[in-house]
């Protein structure tokens, strides 16, 4: 990212911090309020994000002493565009703000449904258990907003306002600000909260950058401002989305043999790619992951600029993954894309039905490429392709060198692997040979490291970013908190069946969540369909079966066929829609019982 893009992403992502401000007591506007804080409280000094924060609303920023292609230009429309599709009149609505109401629940009108649930006031902490959405919630009082504005002033002070800190910024305002509103309005929903307001206006204003650029447009008062309802039809923005076919087979590709080790750590496996494959396309295009919409089940969704530039890298990187996954799996896995053009009008729903046709369209683009995945050019080499070793590995059956155990390189760096997955926290991905290690496409590996060894590895020449599983970090080129169920009573198959209660049986799980898809495309009402509440509802169910499940696990509450407390299971894999579990039988019963009454 060049220096300006940096400076409008921590902009967009900052804009509103005022109205955390505002709510602890502060008599300033949430645009002075916020300039103020930043500049005093946060000591940030630079002109151009302040400006974004200062001047993004119209008000202000039509008689503001900046330059027509000031970035907070682009900071201003992103914010409509993301505020407009956040802010949708209730049915019943009030007159009046009131800046102690809780953040009300996106499930209330999922599906029809006419709920009036509002979650607690708290930080996001997964190891709190889940927030419940009830309709008892009290209400968010200064006291409360004067803590998470002294706890992000602090967290400010630790980072510097670089490209290198921009997803630990990330980090910060998601442990903040997850469970508080965007809007007080009593006539609106106050269902998104102002993270997801904040993070969805830094992936419009750095994708609708780009897209400025390519078209040579530098006068963004003019095209943003003074024609904002033609720029609302402009078709900016691409939808992208990816989608891997073949991890049911892949994930149970194991040996008799420490066969839960082998589910887990494929299935960590394949979490880590997805978020690698997304990560190296997001950063060959210039973006953060604020672009990232959702990922989760080996499916996500982006938000890149529509320019033939970002169409090309990313159908360029797609094309170099499959090609690697050919050479190191064979047809086992398979990365379809599929993308959708779309305005800020489309991302709105206006007219209604527009937006929910933009997934339709990356649906079917999807379904054509996974219905014809080859080239020509693929199949010949396909067929041409020489075995690398005499014997088949006794795992996944390919043809590569074994090793003493009769194991490919691949399947026993799966192996070593699963202890890491159970008891590591912080993941580096290093641009070197796989050499024992589990290899990513790109030429890179991913490596298990403690925190003392990331921190010396941060300044090595083949450190590329790194992974932390469920606790908050911030660094250099620390890409993200990755959720991971990782929850595990530390026993094998045979251990689970002894320890269960009468006959000694293991118990498996497989379950999914009914039409999620469908509930994506199609679950909110036309009038209140919008990316930001798609966003929020996608990431609430992340939430749920990739952090909060762990919580579950380890404090269960049911006792129909158990004592209830820690479960005698361990998750295979949880996450989007989907989730595994083995146990003792009887505990299984029980955990599932939690896990339905907290959904």
């Amino acid at each position: 990212m060049n220096e300006r893009q940096v400076k409008l992403v921590i902009g967009s992502l900052l804009h509103d911090i005022g109205k955390i401000t505002y709510r602890s007591g502060d008599g300033r506007n949430h645009s002075q309020g916020g300039y103020e804080f930043l500049k005093n409280e946060a000591a940030l000094t630079d002109g151009d994000i302040l400006d974004c924060v200062r001047y993004h609303h119209a008000f202000y920023l039509k008689n503001a002493p900046v330059t027509d292609d000031a970035l907070a230009y682009i900071t201003y429309f992103a914010d409509n565009v993301a505020s407009a599709a956040d802010r949708r009149k209730k049915d019943d609505p009030e007159d009046g703000f009131d800046k102690s109401v809780p953040l009300a629940s996106v499930f209330n009108i999922l599906n029809g449904n006419t709920g009036n649930l509002h979650y607690e006031k708290r930080l996001l902490n997964i190891e709190e258990g889940v927030n419940v959405p009830t309709e008892k919630t009290g209400a968010l009082d200064e006291t409360f907003y004067q803590a998470i504005i002294r706890q992000i002033t602090e967290n400010l002070r630790g980072i510097r306002y670089t490209d290198d800190y921009i997803n630990s910024l990330l980090t910060i305002l998601e442990a903040d600000t997850t469970y508080i509103p965007s809007s007080t309005s009593r006539r609106e929903l106050e269902d998104i909260s102002l993270y997801d307001h904040v993070k969805m206006t830094a992936a419009l204003a750095s994708a609708l950058e780009q897209t400025l650029s390519a078209r040579n447009i530098t006068d963004f008062k003019e095209a943003l401002f003074h024609n904002a309802e033609k720029a609302y039809q402009e078709k900016w923005f691409l939808l992208y989305s990816l989608d891997i076919s073949g991890i049911q087979k892949f994930i149970y590709s194991i040996g008799s043999e420490g066969a839960l080790k082998g589910l887990r750590a494929r299935s960590f496996y394949l979490e880590i790619l997805m978020e690698h494959i997304i990560d190296e396309l997001l950063t060959e295009n210039n973006l953060t992951r604020a672009n990232l919409i959702y990922s989760g089940g080996g499916h996500c969704y982006l938000l890149l600029p529509n320019t033939e530039e970002a169409k090309e890298k990313a159908e360029k990187w797609i094309r170099e993954v499959n090609s690697w996954l050919m050479d190191r799996f064979d047809t086992a896995l398979y990365v379809a894309s599929g993308c959708a053009a779309c305005s800020a009008d489309d991302l709105q729903n206006k007219p209604e039905g527009s937006y929910p046709e933009l997934f339709r369209e990356m649906s079917r683009m999807i379904s054509g490429r996974k219905a014809h995945r080859y080239s020509a050019f693929d199949i010949v080499y396909l067929n041409h392709k020489k075995d690398k070793g005499e014997r088949e590995c006794r795992i996944c059956r390919r043809m590569e060198p074994l090793n003493a155990g009769g194991k490919c390189a691949v399947c026993a760096a799966l192996e070593d692997t699963s202890k890491d997955v159970l008891y590591s926290d912080y993941f580096a991905v290093m641009r070197k040979s796989p050499d024992h290690e589990l290899p990513l496409p790109g030429g890179c590996v991913i490596r298990a490291v403690s925190d003392v060894e990331l921190k010396k590895l941060m300044s090595d020449d083949s450190y590329v970013r790194s992974y932390t599983k469920n606790k908050p970090y911030t660094g250099v080129h620390v890409t993200t908190k990755l959720l991971v169920g990782s929850y595990t009573a530390g026993m094998t198959f045979e251990e689970f069946a002894s320890a269960s209660r009468g006959i000694k049986r293991l118990g498996v799980l497989r379950a999914d969540v009914d039409s999620l898809g469908s509930a994506i495309v199609s679950g909110l009402p036309d009038k209140y369909a919008s990316l930001s509440r798609t966003a929020t509802f996608s990431r609430q169910l992340s939430l749920f079966f990739k952090g909060y499940i762990n919580y579950i696990l380890e404090h269960g509450t049911s006792d129909y066929f158990s004592a209830g407390g820690k479960r005698n299971a361990a998750i295979v894999y949880s996450g989007g829609d989907d989730l595994f579990l083995v146990g003792a039988w009887n505990e299984i019963l029980d955990a599932f019982i939690d896990i339905r009454n907290e959904l």
